[in-house]
């Protein structure tokens, strides 16, 4: 047992003796066991946290992304297409200048995310379901210069763009995150039986996280010598950097069970579609029938049944005392807020806020350490601080 889990116990501040996870419906998948003792329904824990909640904007039509401005104010994006400058309590009209989008079932208008250098560039990369004609669409990350007032994008081009195109408006991954001068991106792999496949091939960028250079381009020490930085993920709603280590994770949907918490590592095969903590929606193995197999890498946190996962960030700042550096995640089914607390880079505990009240779909840290999520059901931008 880990110090931290150990201390955790000794102080109350996970479940008795036991140590059992969160309430929880049944296992999808029974049959398989984890690698390591908190690999799933970790020990819960008992924060004593109430949160007190603040509705920043309402009437947003299927929000999916949320960026904190550095000067104050939010740029939020809406499925349906459009971008928007949520300050002061107010809900901008739409920026112009944002591309065109596919908005269909999963499709649409994705992530936002500010470039490193923003405060001088004033460069925003957005994510989105790109039309790409006869029914088909792809996965594609734009940059464009944000104006000084918010209203509109300039100098918008495409920086990626997934190949090929695919007829099914599903899975398109999406998180877009900038870090050490290089812009990584999430992909999905279209959901579809046979697209599924694609996950496991090198020359397709389905079901991969990628690395590129913010102008677009591959990346020179990538590990295939293309965009590829990791492959074999099924459709990958969250992405974050750890602030402690630099450290790239992230967070996918898997079926019915097998949602997984990742942390990537370049070059890394994460088994999809030939292995999955979960089975098929109709009770079917997936792929192998297994839950692992040599050459492929482990999650560090999976769950069964689902929390249906959305973005996620790592905490850092000082409102959430004993927070730092654990794992805040969206879920949109049964919904909510999901604590992790790591110790080096095993779960050891976790806590749910919220659970039924809100679709979540993006999580992220104001400038004062507040929590920022964004609900899906009912369009709001909340703010989260302790009572």
């Amino acid at each position: 047992m880990g110090k931290l889990l150990t201390f955790l116990m000794a102080m109350g501040l996970v479940t008795g003796a036991s140590a059992q996870g969160v309430e929880q419906g049944s296992k999808n998948a029974p049959q398989f066991s984890p690698a390591w003792p908190t690999q799933t329904r970790a020990p819960a824990l008992k924060s004593g946290v109430s949160l007190q909640i603040e509705v920043l904007a309402d009437g947003l039509e299927t929000p999916w992304g949320v960026a904190v401005l550095p000067e104050g104010g939010y740029l939020v994006t809406e499925r349906s297409g459009a971008l928007r400058l949520v300050q002061d309590g107010t809900v901008g009209v739409p920026v112009r200048g944002v591309p065109e989008v596919l908005a269909q079932r999963q499709g649409g208008l994705l992530d936002v995310a500010l470039a490193e250098d923003f405060e001088t560039s004033r460069v925003v990369f957005l994510t989105y379901a790109k039309p790409m004609g006869g029914g088909l669409s792809a996965t594609a990350a734009a940059r464009g210069v944000l104006s000084a007032d918010g209203t509109m994008l300039s100098d918008v081009r495409d920086v990626f763009v997934q190949d090929p195109p695919s007829p099914n408006a599903m899975h398109f991954g999406s998180r877009v995150v900038p870090f050490g001068g290089q812009l990584y991106i999430t992909t999905g792999e279209h959901f579809s039986t046979r697209e599924r496949q694609f996950a496991q091939d090198l020359d397709k960028t389905y079901g991969k996280v990628l690395r590129i250079n913010p102008e677009g381009g591959v990346t020179k020490d990538n590990p295939f010598d293309s965009e590829v930085w990791s492959l074999g993920h099924r459709n990958v709603q969250g992405a974050a950097v750890r602030p402690s280590d630099g450290s790239l994770w992230t967070l996918e949907h898997g079926p019915a069970g097998g949602d997984e918490l990742n942390k990537i590592s370049a070059g890394g095969n994460y088994g999809w579609p030939v292995v999955s903590y979960g089975v098929n929606y109709n009770g079917s193995p997936v792929g192998s029938g297994a839950a692992w197999r040599e050459g492929f890498l482990e999650p560090q946190y999976y769950w069964d049944p689902v929390i249906a996962p959305g973005g996620f960030t790592f905490y850092d700042g000082t409102m959430f005392d004993g927070w730092q550096g654990n794992v805040l995640a969206a879920s949109l089914n049964p919904g909510g807020l999901v604590r992790l607390a790591l110790e080096g880079d095993r779960v050891v505990g976790e806590e749910r806020f919220l659970a039924g009240d809100f679709r979540v779909r993006d999580v992220e840290i104001d400038r004062d350490g507040a929590i920022l999520i964004l609900d899906n059901s009912e369009g709001r931008l909340l703010r989260l601080t302790p009572k």
